[in-house]
């Protein structure tokens, strides 16, 4: 009984311990340079800011993910993203869930003020995310959000509101027409 007491503390260290850890560690991510694999990160500061005409988005296709950072708030993440017919998208998710409506509020921040910067390898790019709310015309994009990773994402989930997409579209700078 002793030793089953003994264990028991010993374990109740051990998840304060980690727990101390990773709480530590997730507030400490928050002011770097963006995210890491797993916390989110603060604003996007370091890297090449893309001045120049809209980019060929279709390497888009080729990488994994990207790193999105709102402006307000001044938080980044990493992100799905896919490119179809010159444009880039973002999207989110579960939103109609339990845990989307809990954990994800990027999704609410860009809907109110889309300005945002994405980094890929290292190059930012301004960009405002317009919510696209409905499905039609989205059957290539989903699909090919689909055989990218694997998701069951369709114009119908778009529609429903439980997947939030956002076209990255060009943000316009200050005096530009």
């Amino acid at each position: 009984m002793i030793l089953l007491k003994k264990a028991g503390v010993i374990g109740l260290w051990l998840l304060l311990i980690l727990t101390t850890a990773i709480i530590t560690s997730a507030y400490k991510q928050r002011s770097a340079d963006g995210p890491n694999r797993v916390f989110s990160g603060g604003a996007l500061v370091s890297g090449e800011l893309y001045r120049g005409d809209e980019p060929d988005w279709s390497f888009i296709n080729d990488i994994d993910t990207l790193e999105l950072q709102l402006l307000t708030p001044e938080q980044s993440r990493r992100i799905w993203t896919a490119s179809i017919d010159g444009k880039i998208y973002v999207w989110s998710g579960y939103m109609n869930s339990l845990v989307g409506k809990l954990w994800k509020s990027w999704p609410g921040q860009a809907e109110q003020d889309g300005r945002a910067i994405v980094r890929i390898a290292g190059v930012r790019y301004e960009r405002q995310l317009v919510r696209i709310k409905s499905g039609a015309g989205l059957e290539a994009l989903t699909t090919l959000m689909n055989d990218k990773y694997g998701s069951a994402a369709t114009p119908a989930v778009i529609d429903s509101g439980d997947l939030w997409l956002f076209e990255a579209a060009p943000r316009m700078t200050e005096g530009a027409q």
